[in-house]
């Protein structure tokens, strides 16, 4: 699989939900992980990373939108369930990407959205935890990329 990713949250506040997203996204092989204007101490962060994650990937705690500094060409993903956001099983992943999801009880910021290259949504009837959000983007992108031959129709049969 080319390219790479990054994932990160805007204004997290709940530090087994980033250690959780920092632990699945050291799992799927993400390039960093990364904070935006996080209601929770970075030591926290660190403590509920039972992985170890930040031992193996960066992890940038921005304080706002300003000051992140994303790799030249790097296409921002906004996660977040809107009427017009392109759905996750029709969303073409860009080869790098940095993936953001909203806080526990909010939205991704005004300035966040406009700030995106893609709007995509998970199409479940309701907000669902951040981590397992962050993980079915991450696995719908591995599995998207090419990493893994098409399903057969049928076992044994030809691939659809």
């Amino acid at each position: 699989m080319k390219g790479y990713f990054g994932i990160g949250a805007e204004r997290i506040s709940k530090p087994m939900n980033m250690g959780a997203l920092m632990r699945t996204a050291h799992a799927f092989g993400a390039s960093f992980v990364y904070s935006i204007d996080a209601a929770l101490p970075v030591r926290s962060v660190y403590s509920s990373d039972t992985s170890k994650a930040i031992e193996n990937m960066p992890y940038y705690n921005w304080d706002s939108i300003d000051d992140m500094a994303l790799p030249r060409g790097c296409q921002i993903v906004g996660i977040e369930l809107t009427d017009d956001a392109i759905e996750l099983p029709e969303f073409k992943h860009p080869k790098a990407a940095a993936y953001v999801l909203g806080p526990e009880l909010g939205n991704l910021s005004p300035q966040m959205m406009e700030k995106c290259h893609h709007i995509v949504k998970i199409p479940t009837k309701f907000c669902i935890n951040v981590s397992l959000a962050g993980a079915l983007v991450m696995y719908d992108r591995m599995v998207s990329m090419g990493k893994y031959d098409l399903r057969p129709i049928m076992p044994g049969g030809p691939k659809k």
